[in-house]
């Protein structure tokens, strides 16, 4: 189902003061399409021509990386890129490939503080990440460096682990991870590059490793590029103990070259 229709089933269950309430506000700001504000059905969500312009990650995938696969063979499948460099986390996901209206949406959301589709995303994150969800004990954002923090106002991944929090009852801690210094923008850098600029960026903070001993943990991210800034959050969760990390992302980059052998 869209989410347009989503929406409409939601409004068929909705009390009727709380429609009413809901079409005199949309009376004062009509609802626009979160993406290029054009007339949309509700709040929060993308016109047709946006959903559409959206590159959704669907099966069959490598049961790694999580990237499309070309064809199902039927049984859990590795990508070239995965078996040439196995990721140190177990397993990641993300909801779409990091294409112009993706991109889009998550650098208003990132960059303009645009956080009005965020229960939208987090819908979305929900079920491109449902196998990982079921098995996870704790949902980690990856940090901000706290300069950029104050800057921004809010971390982007916190908001999101914190969304999913409330819709899966998986409890998020912001403050497992740490960053230890403020790193160059990632935007630019090559994958070699990228992974020096994140090389012992991140720590486990001291009062929370009990929170990840032994246990699960999800990491949460907006975009996944090449992937270093993940592995980077993943190899010190396990080095603290962690006994599996899996990444969930609202995008990620995909190179074709990445997919078969």
């Amino acid at each position: 189902m869209s989410d347009i229709g989503a929406a409409r089933e939601g409004a068929l269950r909705e009390p009727v003061w709380r429609a009413a309430l809901r079409g005199a506000t949309d009376l004062v700001l009509p609802p626009v399409c979160i993406v290029c504000r054009a007339p949309a059905g509700s709040h929060g969500l993308l016109c047709g021509p946006c959903f559409s312009g959206i590159e959704f990650i669907t099966p069959p995938l490598c049961a790694r990386l999580g990237v499309p696969l070309p064809y199902d063979t039927g049984e859990p499948s590795l990508s070239a890129a995965a078996i040439a460099t196995p990721p140190v986390y177990d397993r990641a996901r993300a909801v779409a490939r990091y294409s112009q209206t993706m991109r889009d949406l998550v650098q208003g959301f990132k960059y303009r503080d645009r956080q009005e589709g965020l229960r939208l995303f987090g819908r979305w994150m929900a079920r491109a990440g449902a196998e990982l969800l079921a098995g996870a004990d704790l949902l980690v954002p990856v940090p901000l460096y706290r300069s950029r923090l104050w800057g921004r106002r809010f971390n982007q991944s916190a908001l999101l682990a914190q969304g999913l929090e409330t819709l899966t009852g998986v409890r998020a801690d912001c403050f497992v991870l740490k960053r230890t210094r403020r790193t160059a923008s990632q935007v630019g850098l090559s994958a070699a590059q990228r992974k020096r600029n994140v090389a012992g960026a991140f720590k486990v903070a001291p009062p929370r490793a009990h929170a990840i001993a032994g246990k699960s943990v999800l990491v949460v991210d907006d975009v996944i590029t090449t992937g270093a800034t993940v592995e980077a959050c993943a190899r010190v969760l396990k080095r603290a103990g962690a006994a599996r990390v899996d990444v969930l992302a609202l995008a990620r980059a995909v190179e074709p070259a990445a997919l078969v052998l």
